[in-house]
C-alpha cells in the first residue's frame, strides 16, 4: 500500500512543505500503514524457521533448567508440551522446538538403543520443521561413568547422523584460579571428564563413545543462586554443530549471546538504509517522506523477529501505527531535516539512508531492552518515544556514510 503524503496535493500542503516551521507542526498525523511491519515479520519468521534441539536424560538431570537458562522458556511450568509417545515430549513456539526424551526406561522389553531408535523413528515422521538439528545428552556431575545404556544410545544418535554434545549438569564449581581464571571442579567430576576423554571398560579396553564435545554446566550454585557456568560454551558449540541453514534460527532462539543478534539486526539495517537511499535517489520533498515508512517499518519487523519478539501480540494495529508515526517516515524527517546542515527542504539519498539507519539502531535498542526483560512488552507503546533517534544519531550515520565512501 502506498502512503499518501500528509495534506495531499493542496496548495496549503505545498506551502507547509516549503516552510520547515510549518512542517514541524502538521495539522494532522501522518498516515502510517502497519502492513509492511506485519508482512516483514511473517516473511522473516518463515525464512529463519525453527531450531529443533533434542535433550536426552533422566528425570532430575536438569533439562528444564538448561532450557530456561539458555532459551528463556520455562516450559516445565507453562505446560506447553505435546506428548508424542511414551518417554518423548515436544515443546515448541515460533523459533524453537525442544524434543524432551527420557533416558533408558527400566523394565522396558527393548534394549536402550532399540528404545531410542523407536523414538527417533517417531520423530522422523513429523514435518521438516520439527526435525532435530543437535542433541544435548545430559548426565549429572555426580555420575562417575556413563552407563552401558548411555553409551548405546549415544551410538544410536551418531548412527542417525545427529551431532551429540555431552552436557554434564549440576556441576559445583570451586574457587577461580588466580592465574588461569578457570574455576576448579570436584575431584570426582575431574576424573569423570578424564575418563570421558579416554573411555575404557572395566578391563581397560578402549570404548568408542561418538559424542562431539563434553561441556560442564550449572544453572544454580550450591547456594541456590542463578549460575551460568559453561552455558556460553554450550551455546557456542551448539551453533558450531548446527546445520548452516539452521544457524540463524538458533541465534534467534537462544537468549545468552546478544552480539549474534546485533550482527544479524545490523545487516537488516544496512539493507534497509540502502533501499531508502535508492528510494530517494532523486531528492524528494519532505511531504513525500512517507515513501520511507514502508522500508523502515519492514526493517523494524525483521529486527523484532531477530530478537524473538511478538510485538504484534501486544500492540493493536492503531498502537503499531503510532509507533510507526514516531519512528518512521515523514514525522521523523520533518522534525530533523531543518536541523541538518545543507539539507534544505528535501530528502536526498544520503539523508534517507541516515534517517533509516538511525531509526534501525534506535529500534534495535528498544528490542534489546524488551528481549532482556528490562522493558515489558506492555510498556513498549508508552516508552517508544525514549528511543526516537535524535539529530546527533542521524549526523553520525551521515558521517559513517562519508567515511565508508572515502
Amino acid at each position: 500500500m502506498t502512503n499518501k503524503p500528509e495534506g495531499g496535493t493542496s496548495a496549503a500542503g505545498d506551502a507547509a512543505d516549503s516552510n520547515p516551521a510549518a512542517s514541524a507542526t502538521p495539522s494532522r498525523a501522518p498516515e502510517i500503514d502497519e502492513k509492511p511491519f506485519l508482512e516483514a515479520t511473517a516473511e522473516a519468521r518463515s525464512r529463519y524457521g525453527r531450531f529443533n534441539l533434542a535433550i536426552i536424560g533422566g528425570s532430575g538431570v536438569g533439562k528444564s533448567s538448561l532450557v530456561n537458562a539458555v532459551f528463556g522458556r520455562d516450559w516445565a511450568k507453562t505446560g506447553k508440551g505435546l506428548p508424542v509417545t511414551r518417554g518423548v515430549e515436544y515443546f515448541h513456539d515460533q523459533s524453537l522446538g525442544i524434543w524432551d526424551v527420557e533416558g533408558f526406561e527400566i523394565g522396558s522389553p527393548l534394549p536402550p538403543r532399540a528404545q531410542l531408535k523407536a523414538h527417533l523413528q517417531t520423530i522422523a515422521t513429523h514435518s521438516a520443521d520439527r526435525q532435530i538439528a543437535v542433541v544435548w545428552y545430559c548426565v549429572k556431575a555426580t555420575d562417575d561413568r556413563l552407563t552401558n545404556a548411555d553409551i548405546e544410545m549415544i551410538r544410536e544418535l551418531d548412527a542417525e547422523g545427529l551431532p551429540v554434545i555431552l552436557v554434564v549438569t549440576k556441576v559445583e564449581w570451586g574457587a577461580r584460579n588466580p592465574i588461569t581464571g578457570n574455576r576448579s571442579v570436584p575431584k570426582g567430576v575431574e576424573e569423570f571428564v578424564e575418563w570421558l576423554q579416554h573411555p575404557v571398560d572395566a578391563n581397560g579396553a578402549p570404548i568408542d563413545i561418538p559424542y562431539q564435545r563434553v561441556i560442564l554446566t550449572s544453572t544454580r550454585n550450591k547456594h541456590g543462586k542463578e549460575s551460568k557456568h559453561g552455558l556460553g560454551e554450550l551455546v557456542a558449540e551448539t551453533l558450531a554443530l548446527s546445520p548452516e541453514d539452521e544457524k540463524d534460527a538458533f541465534r534467534i532462539a537462544q537468549r545468552l549471546n546478544l552480539p549474534w543478534k546485533r550482527d544479524m539486526a545490523r545487516t537488516v539495517v544496512t539493507a534497509a538504509s540502502t533501499a531508502a537511499a535508492g528510494a530517494a535517489a532523486v531528492p524528494v520533498p519532505v511531504a513525500d517522506a512517507a515513501i520511507l515508512a514502508p522500508i523502515q517499518l519492514g526493517m523494524m519487523g525483521r529486527i523484532a523477529t531477530i530478537y524473538d519478539l511478538e510485538i504484534k501480540a501486544m500492540l493493536s494495529a492503531g498502537a503499531l501505527a503510532q509507533v510507526g508515526v514516531q519512528l518512521a517516515g515523514r514525522a521523523l524527517a520533518t522534525s530533523l531535516l531543518k536541523l541538518i546542515p545543507g539539507a534544505g527542504s528535501v530528502i536526498n539519498a544520503g539523508v534517507a539512508a541516515a534517517l533509516t539507519g538511525a531509526t534501525g539502531e534506535a529500534w534495535m535498542r528498544l528490542c534489546e531492552q524488551v528481549h532482556t526483560g528490562k522493558l515489558a512488552l506492555s510498556k513498549v507503546n508508552d516508552s517508544v518515544g525514549e528511543f526516537v533517534p535524535g539529530l546527533l544519531d542521524v549526523l553520525r550515520k551521515m558521517a559513517e556514510q562519508k567515511l565508508t565512501k572515502s
